[in-house]
Protein backbone atom coordinates (compact mmCIF):
# COMPACT_ATOMS: atom_id res chain seq x y z
CA UNK A 1 0.00 0.00 0.00
CA UNK A 2 1.41 3.66 -0.94
CA UNK A 3 -0.06 7.12 -0.07
CA UNK A 4 -1.82 8.38 -3.33
CA UNK A 5 -3.14 11.39 -1.73
CA UNK A 6 -1.88 14.99 -2.05
CA UNK A 7 -1.81 14.86 2.23
CA UNK A 8 -2.03 12.34 5.05
CA UNK A 9 -4.30 13.41 8.12
CA UNK A 10 -3.31 11.25 10.53
CA UNK A 11 -5.38 10.49 13.88
CA UNK A 12 -2.94 9.20 16.91
CA UNK A 13 -3.88 7.73 19.87
CA UNK A 14 -1.84 7.32 23.13
CA UNK A 15 -3.00 5.53 26.05
CA UNK A 16 0.09 3.22 27.20
CA UNK A 17 0.30 4.78 30.92
CA UNK A 18 -1.99 7.32 33.02
CA UNK A 19 -2.45 9.78 30.03
CA UNK A 20 -5.36 9.21 27.37
CA UNK A 21 -4.09 11.58 24.29
CA UNK A 22 -5.11 11.86 20.72
CA UNK A 23 -3.57 13.87 18.13
CA UNK A 24 -4.39 15.19 14.46
CA UNK A 25 -1.59 15.50 11.86
CA UNK A 26 -1.99 16.29 8.20
CA UNK A 27 1.63 15.47 7.08
CA UNK A 28 3.81 15.88 9.19
CA UNK A 29 1.96 19.54 10.73
CA UNK A 30 0.35 19.28 14.15
CA UNK A 31 -3.06 20.45 13.81
CA UNK A 32 -4.20 19.38 17.66
CA UNK A 33 -2.28 17.38 20.42
CA UNK A 34 -5.10 16.60 23.27
CA UNK A 35 -3.83 15.12 26.70
CA UNK A 36 -5.76 14.04 29.91
CA UNK A 37 -4.08 13.57 32.72
CA UNK A 38 -5.11 11.07 35.41
CA UNK A 39 -5.07 12.84 39.01
CA UNK A 40 -6.34 9.76 40.76
CA UNK A 41 -3.04 8.05 41.32
CA UNK A 42 -1.22 10.84 43.21
CA UNK A 43 -2.72 9.59 46.02
CA UNK A 44 -1.46 6.15 45.85
CA UNK A 45 2.41 7.49 44.97
CA UNK A 46 2.78 5.78 41.70
CA UNK A 47 0.18 4.81 38.67
CA UNK A 48 -2.43 2.19 39.98
CA UNK A 49 -3.13 -0.12 36.26
CA UNK A 50 -6.65 -0.87 36.99
CA UNK A 51 -7.50 2.56 37.92
CA UNK A 52 -5.90 4.08 34.31
CA UNK A 53 -7.41 1.82 32.33
CA UNK A 54 -10.63 2.81 34.02
CA UNK A 55 -9.79 6.79 33.50
CA UNK A 56 -9.08 5.66 29.53
CA UNK A 57 -12.04 4.49 28.83
CA UNK A 58 -14.24 7.12 30.63
CA UNK A 59 -11.58 10.02 28.41
CA UNK A 60 -10.96 8.69 24.80
CA UNK A 61 -13.74 9.38 23.28
CA UNK A 62 -14.18 13.15 24.64
CA UNK A 63 -10.33 13.21 23.85
CA UNK A 64 -10.66 12.03 20.26
CA UNK A 65 -13.54 13.86 19.54
CA UNK A 66 -11.45 17.16 21.41
CA UNK A 67 -8.97 16.93 18.94
CA UNK A 68 -10.59 16.46 15.79
CA UNK A 69 -12.91 19.86 16.38
CA UNK A 70 -9.38 21.77 16.98
CA UNK A 71 -8.04 20.24 14.46
CA UNK A 72 -11.14 21.70 12.40
CA UNK A 73 -11.12 17.94 10.77
CA UNK A 74 -14.02 15.55 10.82
CA UNK A 75 -13.78 11.90 10.69
CA UNK A 76 -14.06 11.37 7.08
CA UNK A 77 -11.34 13.33 6.50
CA UNK A 78 -9.04 11.07 8.49
CA UNK A 79 -6.51 8.95 6.21
CA UNK A 80 -5.24 6.74 8.82
CA UNK A 81 -5.32 5.84 12.52
CA UNK A 82 -2.12 5.20 14.31
CA UNK A 83 -2.33 3.97 17.96
CA UNK A 84 0.48 3.16 20.52
CA UNK A 85 0.66 -0.79 20.77
CA UNK A 86 3.54 -1.02 23.34
CA UNK A 87 4.96 -0.97 25.39
CA UNK A 88 3.31 0.18 28.62
CA UNK A 89 0.37 -1.04 30.92
CA UNK A 90 -1.49 -3.92 29.04
CA UNK A 91 -4.82 -2.72 30.42
CA UNK A 92 -4.46 1.23 29.33
CA UNK A 93 -3.06 -0.11 26.31
CA UNK A 94 -6.18 -2.64 25.82
CA UNK A 95 -8.41 0.64 25.39
CA UNK A 96 -6.34 2.53 23.32
CA UNK A 97 -6.14 -0.49 20.51
CA UNK A 98 -9.94 -1.16 20.94
CA UNK A 99 -10.99 2.16 20.09
CA UNK A 100 -8.51 3.07 17.29
CA UNK A 101 -9.69 -1.02 15.42
CA UNK A 102 -12.81 0.26 16.12
CA UNK A 103 -13.14 3.38 14.53
CA UNK A 104 -10.71 2.62 11.57
CA UNK A 105 -12.92 -0.62 10.96
CA UNK A 106 -15.91 2.24 10.78
CA UNK A 107 -14.13 4.19 8.85
CA UNK A 108 -12.71 1.80 6.76
CA UNK A 109 -9.13 3.10 6.96
CA UNK A 110 -5.88 2.08 7.57
CA UNK A 111 -5.13 1.24 11.13
CA UNK A 112 -1.47 1.25 11.73
CA UNK A 113 0.66 0.21 15.17
CA UNK A 114 3.24 2.42 16.41
CA UNK A 115 5.86 1.51 19.02
CA UNK A 116 6.20 3.97 21.79
CA UNK A 117 9.58 4.26 22.30
CA UNK A 118 10.01 4.74 18.30
CA UNK A 119 7.04 7.54 18.58
CA UNK A 120 9.08 9.76 21.89
CA UNK A 121 12.17 9.66 18.79
CA UNK A 122 10.19 10.89 15.85
CA UNK A 123 8.51 13.68 17.80
CA UNK A 124 11.38 15.59 16.87
CA UNK A 125 9.95 15.68 13.40
CA UNK A 126 6.71 17.38 14.12
CA UNK A 127 6.46 20.71 13.04
CA UNK A 128 4.32 23.90 13.18
CA UNK A 129 2.64 25.37 10.44
CA UNK A 130 3.40 28.97 12.35
CA UNK A 131 7.71 27.92 12.98
CA UNK A 132 9.15 24.92 11.14
CA UNK A 133 12.39 23.92 13.08
CA UNK A 134 15.30 22.04 12.02
CA UNK A 135 15.57 18.22 12.46
CA UNK A 136 18.04 15.76 13.04
CA UNK A 137 19.94 14.62 10.23
CA UNK A 138 20.17 10.53 9.80
CA UNK A 139 21.94 9.00 11.39
CA UNK A 140 21.88 10.34 14.73
CA UNK A 141 22.19 9.33 18.28
CA UNK A 142 18.86 9.58 20.47
CA UNK A 143 19.14 9.47 24.32
CA UNK A 144 15.31 8.26 25.08
CA UNK A 145 14.86 8.49 28.74
CA UNK A 146 11.49 7.97 30.94
CA UNK A 147 10.02 6.79 33.95
CA UNK A 148 10.34 3.16 32.34
CA UNK A 149 12.98 3.25 29.60
CA UNK A 150 16.71 4.66 29.47
CA UNK A 151 18.03 4.25 26.13
CA UNK A 152 20.52 5.15 23.59
CA UNK A 153 19.43 4.55 19.96
CA UNK A 154 21.29 5.46 16.48
CA UNK A 155 18.48 6.47 14.50
CA UNK A 156 19.65 5.49 10.84
CA UNK A 157 16.00 6.36 9.38
CA UNK A 158 12.95 7.28 10.37
CA UNK A 159 11.51 3.56 10.42
CA UNK A 160 15.07 2.24 10.97
CA UNK A 161 16.29 1.94 14.50
CA UNK A 162 18.95 0.36 16.09
CA UNK A 163 19.29 -0.33 19.95
CA UNK A 164 22.56 0.26 21.27
CA UNK A 165 22.81 0.76 24.59
CA UNK A 166 19.62 0.06 27.51
CA UNK A 167 19.42 0.06 31.23
CA UNK A 168 19.87 -3.42 32.39
CA UNK A 169 17.42 -2.95 35.34
CA UNK A 170 15.57 0.15 36.44
CA UNK A 171 15.30 3.28 33.81
CA UNK A 172 17.05 6.74 35.31
CA UNK A 173 12.82 8.37 35.62
CA UNK A 174 12.02 5.51 38.39
CA UNK A 175 15.19 6.25 39.95
CA UNK A 176 14.26 10.09 40.54
CA UNK A 177 10.78 9.08 41.87
CA UNK A 178 12.08 6.62 43.89
CA UNK A 179 14.38 9.17 45.54
CA UNK A 180 11.57 12.11 45.57
CA UNK A 181 9.63 9.36 47.73
CA UNK A 182 12.14 8.78 50.15
CA UNK A 183 12.44 12.46 50.50
CA UNK A 184 8.86 12.71 51.47
CA UNK A 185 7.93 14.42 47.96
CA UNK A 186 4.76 13.86 46.54
CA UNK A 187 4.05 11.75 43.10
CA UNK A 188 5.21 12.17 40.71
CA UNK A 189 8.31 13.07 42.58
CA UNK A 190 11.01 13.78 39.40
CA UNK A 191 9.83 17.18 38.62
CA UNK A 192 9.84 18.03 42.00
CA UNK A 193 13.48 17.09 42.72
CA UNK A 194 14.57 19.37 39.56
CA UNK A 195 12.68 21.80 40.51
CA UNK A 196 14.12 22.28 44.10
CA UNK A 197 17.27 21.11 42.81
CA UNK A 198 17.23 24.92 41.25
CA UNK A 199 17.93 26.35 44.71
CA UNK A 200 20.70 23.71 46.00
CA UNK A 201 24.46 22.93 45.35
CA UNK A 202 25.30 19.97 42.70
CA UNK A 203 28.42 19.62 44.08
CA UNK A 204 27.21 19.37 48.07
CA UNK A 205 27.19 15.35 48.14
CA UNK A 206 28.60 12.72 45.80
CA UNK A 207 27.75 9.05 44.66
CA UNK A 208 29.17 6.44 42.73
CA UNK A 209 28.56 5.10 39.08
CA UNK A 210 27.16 1.82 38.90
CA UNK A 211 29.76 -0.14 36.20
CA UNK A 212 28.29 -2.02 33.76
CA UNK A 213 28.87 -3.02 29.87
CA UNK A 214 29.92 -0.01 27.09
CA UNK A 215 26.59 1.67 26.17
CA UNK A 216 24.59 0.27 28.76
CA UNK A 217 22.90 1.50 32.55
CA UNK A 218 22.14 0.50 35.89
CA UNK A 219 20.11 2.66 38.65
CA UNK A 220 18.94 -0.13 40.94
CA UNK A 221 21.74 0.11 43.18
CA UNK A 222 22.10 3.56 42.98
CA UNK A 223 18.71 3.62 44.19
CA UNK A 224 19.96 1.87 47.07
CA UNK A 225 22.59 3.65 47.64
CA UNK A 226 20.61 7.01 47.86
CA UNK A 227 18.70 4.97 50.24
CA UNK A 228 21.52 4.03 52.88
CA UNK A 229 23.07 7.76 52.05
CA UNK A 230 20.34 8.85 53.54
CA UNK A 231 19.88 6.51 56.59
CA UNK A 232 23.38 7.02 57.43
CA UNK A 233 22.76 11.27 57.49
CA UNK A 234 19.38 10.76 59.23
CA UNK A 235 20.92 8.81 62.04
CA UNK A 236 24.02 11.25 62.78
CA UNK A 237 20.70 14.46 62.35
CA UNK A 238 17.29 13.50 61.93
CA UNK A 239 16.31 16.80 60.49
CA UNK A 240 19.00 16.13 57.58
CA UNK A 241 16.68 16.32 54.75
CA UNK A 242 14.51 19.03 55.88
CA UNK A 243 17.95 21.44 56.27
CA UNK A 244 19.70 19.88 52.90
CA UNK A 245 16.62 19.12 50.94
CA UNK A 246 17.74 21.28 47.69
CA UNK A 247 21.01 20.29 47.88
CA UNK A 248 20.42 16.25 48.13
CA UNK A 249 17.87 17.09 45.07
CA UNK A 250 20.51 19.07 43.00
CA UNK A 251 23.73 16.51 43.65
CA UNK A 252 21.31 13.51 42.90
CA UNK A 253 20.13 14.81 39.96
CA UNK A 254 23.33 16.21 38.71
CA UNK A 255 24.76 12.38 39.20
CA UNK A 256 22.13 10.98 37.20
CA UNK A 257 22.90 13.18 34.05
CA UNK A 258 26.42 13.36 34.84
CA UNK A 259 26.06 9.13 34.51
CA UNK A 260 23.34 9.19 31.56
CA UNK A 261 26.23 11.56 29.92
CA UNK A 262 29.40 9.68 30.29
CA UNK A 263 27.59 6.68 28.10
CA UNK A 264 26.34 9.04 25.66
CA UNK A 265 29.48 10.69 24.48
CA UNK A 266 31.29 7.16 24.24
CA UNK A 267 28.12 6.46 21.82
CA UNK A 268 28.58 9.36 19.96
CA UNK A 269 32.08 8.99 19.46
CA UNK A 270 31.98 5.12 18.75
CA UNK A 271 28.85 5.71 15.69
CA UNK A 272 30.60 8.62 14.74
CA UNK A 273 27.78 10.95 14.30
CA UNK A 274 27.19 14.88 14.62
CA UNK A 275 23.47 14.99 15.24
CA UNK A 276 22.65 14.21 19.17
CA UNK A 277 19.04 14.44 20.41
CA UNK A 278 17.12 13.96 23.96
CA UNK A 279 13.64 12.56 24.13
CA UNK A 280 10.74 10.96 26.82
CA UNK A 281 9.67 12.49 30.13
CA UNK A 282 13.04 12.92 31.86
CA UNK A 283 14.07 15.21 28.99
CA UNK A 284 11.88 17.65 30.11
CA UNK A 285 14.21 17.79 32.84
CA UNK A 286 16.07 21.03 33.19
CA UNK A 287 19.63 19.81 34.37
CA UNK A 288 19.35 16.93 31.41
CA UNK A 289 18.44 20.19 29.08
CA UNK A 290 21.24 22.03 29.98
CA UNK A 291 23.77 19.41 29.86
CA UNK A 292 22.71 18.98 26.51
CA UNK A 293 23.14 22.15 24.96
CA UNK A 294 26.60 22.71 27.00
CA UNK A 295 28.15 19.57 25.84
CA UNK A 296 26.98 20.42 22.41
CA UNK A 297 29.32 22.97 22.13
CA UNK A 298 32.06 21.57 23.34
CA UNK A 299 32.24 18.80 21.56
CA UNK A 300 30.77 20.72 18.29
CA UNK A 301 27.31 18.37 18.14
CA UNK A 302 24.27 19.75 16.28
CA UNK A 303 21.81 18.65 19.48
CA UNK A 304 18.15 18.57 19.29
CA UNK A 305 15.85 19.00 22.24
CA UNK A 306 11.96 18.43 21.92
CA UNK A 307 9.51 21.09 22.83
CA UNK A 308 8.03 20.01 26.46
CA UNK A 309 4.54 19.32 25.28
CA UNK A 310 6.27 16.53 23.15
CA UNK A 311 8.40 15.31 26.32
CA UNK A 312 6.52 13.45 27.94
CA UNK A 313 3.30 10.56 26.46
CA UNK A 314 1.62 12.08 23.92
CA UNK A 315 -0.50 11.27 20.97
CA UNK A 316 1.07 13.27 18.50
CA UNK A 317 4.36 11.46 18.44
CA UNK A 318 2.23 8.56 17.54
CA UNK A 319 0.45 10.47 14.63
CA UNK A 320 3.73 11.22 13.15
CA UNK A 321 5.08 7.81 13.68
CA UNK A 322 2.03 6.62 11.76
CA UNK A 323 2.30 9.14 9.21
CA UNK A 324 5.81 7.72 8.52
CA UNK A 325 4.18 4.20 8.29
CA UNK A 326 1.77 4.76 6.04
CA UNK A 327 4.21 6.16 3.17
CA UNK A 328 5.83 2.89 3.26
CA UNK A 329 2.65 1.09 3.55
CA UNK A 330 3.53 -0.35 6.72
CA UNK A 331 -0.23 -1.05 7.87
CA UNK A 332 -1.63 -3.15 10.44
CA UNK A 333 -5.06 -5.29 10.57
CA UNK A 334 -7.47 -6.19 12.85
CA UNK A 335 -5.87 -9.58 14.55
CA UNK A 336 -3.49 -7.14 15.89
CA UNK A 337 -2.61 -7.46 19.68
CA UNK A 338 -1.09 -5.02 22.26
CA UNK A 339 2.03 -5.90 23.58
CA UNK A 340 3.17 -4.70 27.40
CA UNK A 341 6.86 -5.24 26.35
CA UNK A 342 8.17 -4.66 22.56
CA UNK A 343 11.57 -4.21 21.11
CA UNK A 344 12.57 -1.89 18.28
Amino acid sequence: MSVTNKYSIILGIESSCDDTSAAIIKNEEILSNVIASQDVHTKYGGVVPELASRAHQQNIVPVVDTALKQAGITKNELTAIAYTQGPGLLGSLLVGTSFAKSMAMGLNIPLIDVNHMQGHILAHFIQKKEDHKPTPNFPFICLTVSGGHTQIVLVKAHLSMELIGETIDDAAGEAFDKAAKLLGLPYPGGPLVDKLSKAGDAAKFTFTFPKVGEFNYSFSGLKTQFLYFLQKEEKLNDKFIQQNLNDICASYQEHIVNYLFIKLKKAVTHYKVKDVAIAGGVSANSCLRKKLAKTGKQEGWNTFIPEFEYCTDNAAMIAITGFYKLEKGDVSNQSTTPSARMKF
